[in-house]
């Protein structure tokens, strides 16, 4: 099975990109983030038409993810136990559109969205750690199974995983706190599958569309596949689709995309 996540930032506004990659690339399973939408919005015909069905959870215009499989889709889940509420000052507080899981092919797939945290004194911060504590503790359950837990994570778990820590528009990727929020997977029984099979340094997966940090190669690598033990044994292979940053109409984030033999 071919598994692959990706933020598109906005699926309406690069649902043919995303088609025409996933035809190309003969993708099983893609977990989508940031698809900026509700359900009733998403662009599904043209899924459909290439063979696939799709999970989706989206609240409104902004974060909003799914999973496209064209090997099944069941259990549906539109958040994890535990999973963190957020909300402005003198607003109710919501479980936001950040997560949803579902079985396909046999792996049970997590799309996560895992919140930016916008800056060290902004309670959008803490409510980043808490979501990835929470996360972790439910993953704990699932670590037995084959699981995948994938999507643009917001953090860059080492220096060489972005190109310049004084980049103040990444402080809340690179904290302390915030690294060992990421790190505790590992202690949960998951494994980073593109660290154990892409070269390092400097293997990027977002490029901010601002100062021309893609062609200057100023990027980060914060979107990931954990795989519990049951699955990082059955992968063969993992890329990250640098190409797809490139032309009119990208995302900010490219794909990346795990090899998993049957069982």
């Amino acid at each position: 099975m071919r598994l692959a996540t990706w933020n598109v930032n906005s699926i309406r506004a690069r649902c043919d990109r995303v088609i025409d990659w996933l035809e190309r690339s003969e993708t099983d399973v893609l977990a989508m983030q940031e698809i900026k939408c509700k359900p009733e919005q998403f662009p599904l015909a043209p899924f459909e038409a290439a063979g696939y069905e799709v999970a989706i959870h989206g609240l409104n215009q902004w974060n909003g993810v799914a999973i496209a499989s064209r090997v099944g889709l069941t259990d549906i889940e539109t958040q994890f136990p535990g999973q963190p509420a957020f909300g402005k000052p003198g607003q109710d507080a919501i479980v936001e559109a950040r997560a949803i899981g579902a079985t396909a092919g046999g792996v049970r797939v997590w799309s996560l969205y895992v919140p930016n945290g916008r800056g060290l004194s902004d309670p959008h911060y803490t409510y980043k750690l808490e979501f990835l504590r929470t996360l972790r503790e439910a993953a704990g359950g699932w670590a037995d199974e084959p699981t995948a837990l994938v999507g643009d994570f917001n953090v860059a778990p080492t220096p060489e995983d972005i190109w310049s820590e004084e980049d103040s528009e990444a402080e809340t990727h690179i904290t302390e706190a915030a690294r060992a929020a990421l790190a505790q997977f590992a202690d949960a029984g998951y494994v980073e599958l593109s660290r154990r099979h892409l070269p390092q340094p400097h293997t990027y997966t977002f490029w901010d569309y601002k100062q021309l940090r893609f062609p200057r190669g100023e990027g980060m690598r914060i979107d990931f596949i954990y795989g519990s033990q049951a699955l990082a044994d059955r992968t063969t292979d993992v890329t990250i689709v640098r190409d797809e940053r490139k032309g009119k109409g990208a995302s900010d984030h490219v794909p990346v995309v795990a090899e998993i033999d049957a069982p």
